[in-house]
C-alpha cells in the first residue's frame, strides 16, 4: 500500500497519512508523496477542498527516527529543507480550504503540519505533543510561528519546552483547534466540514486565506490596503455575482468556484 493514499469525491481532495504500523510518521518516501498530492490537489480545478488524516489510530506521530540514525541517515536540514517546510507551505499556499482531522496523536511536526491547516478538527480520543524537546530538538514544522499566534505566548512557550500532552478537549478549549468531535461521529461529522466547504466560493475562500497569511506580517494600514485589493478580486467572480443573485431570488446558491 503506497504511504499516502489519494482520492477525490464530489469535489473533495481526501489525503490519507498511510503508515500506520509506524503510527504514520513520515520517512523520505512519504514526504515526497505527500508534496506530490498536494501539488495535484492544487492543480485541478474539480477539487474545492482538501481533507488530511490519518490511517489506523494516529494522525501523524511525526519524523520516522530511523532515518536519523545508520550510515545512510539524512540529516536535520535535508529533513526540514525537502520534507516538512515543503509541505506546510503547501499548505498554507493551497488555493483551496484544507481540513486536518485529527483522528488520533499528533506529534512533533505531525502536530505542527495540522495547526498549519485552515481548519482543524480532532476526534475526543486525539491528542497534541510538542515531541521535539524530548529528544533534544525545537519544534519546527512553522510550529514557533503557528502555535504562539493560536494560544498565545506563555501557553505556547510552557508546551513546547515541556512535551506536555494536549487532549483534544484541551486543545478547543486554548483555541488550538476548532472544535472536538466524538470518535463514533468524527469521521461523518469532519466530512460534513469538507463537503460545506467545497460547496462555497473557492477563490473567496483562497482570497480570505491569503489575507490571514499576510496578516501576520502587515501593518494595520497595508492589512485594510490587501482587504481592497482582494476584494475588489472577489467582487470580480462568478460565484459573487451568483451569491447576490441568489440572496435577492431568495434560494440557495450554486457556487461553481469560478
Amino acid at each position: 500500500m503506497p504511504s499516502i493514499l489519494f482520492e477525490i469525491k464530489d469535489n473533495i481532495a481526501f489525503i490519507t497519512l498511510n503508515r500506520p504500523e509506524k503510527f504514520n510518521s513520515f520517512n523520505r518516501e512519504m514526504a515526497l508523496l505527500m508534496q506530490a498530492k498536494l501539488d495535484e490537489a492544487a492543480s485541478l480545478h474539480e477539487v474545492r477542498a482538501v481533507y488530511i488524516t490519518g490511517a489506523g489510530k494516529a494522525f501523524c506521530a511525526g519524523q520516522d527516527i530511523s532515518e536519523l540514525v545508520g550510515e545512510d541517515k539524512l540529516e536535520i536540514n535535508q529533513i526540514l529543507a525537502e520534507h516538512y517546510n515543503p509541505i506546510v507551505k503547501r499548505i498554507r499556499n493551497m488555493p483551496k480550504p484544507v481540513i486536518a482531522a485529527v483522528n488520533g496523536v499528533a506529534a512533533g511536526a505531525g502536530a505542527n503540519m495540522a495547526l498549519c491547516c485552515d481548519v482543524v478538527v480532532a476526534a475526543t480520543s486525539a491528542s497534541f505533543i510538542q515531541a521535539f524537546c524530548k529528544i533534544g530538538l525545537i519544534p519546527d514544522s512553522g510550529g514557533t510561528f503557528t502555535l504562539p499566534r493560536l494560544i498565545g505566548w506563555q501557553k505556547a512557550s510552557a508546551l513546547m519546552m515541556t512535551g506536555d500532552k494536549v487532549v483534544a478537549a484541551d486543545a478547543e478549549k486554548m483555541g488550538m483547534i476548532y472544535k472536538v468531535f466524538e470518535d463514533d461521529h468524527f469521521e461523518v461529522e469532519s466530512k460534513k466540514i469538507a463537503e460545506v466547504l467545497s460547496q462555497l466560493p473557492t477563490k473567496g475562500l483562497a482570497y480570505t486565506k491569503h489575507a490571514i497569511n499576510q496578516s501576520f506580517l502587515n501593518s494595520w494600514e497595508a492589512q485594510l490596503e490587501l482587504e481592497d485589493q482582494f476584494q475588489q478580486k472577489a467582487a470580480a467572480t462568478e460565484d459573487y455575482h451568483e451569491g447576490i443573485a441568489a440572496f435577492l431570488e431568495k434560494r440557495k446558491p450554486a457556487f461553481k468556484g469560478q
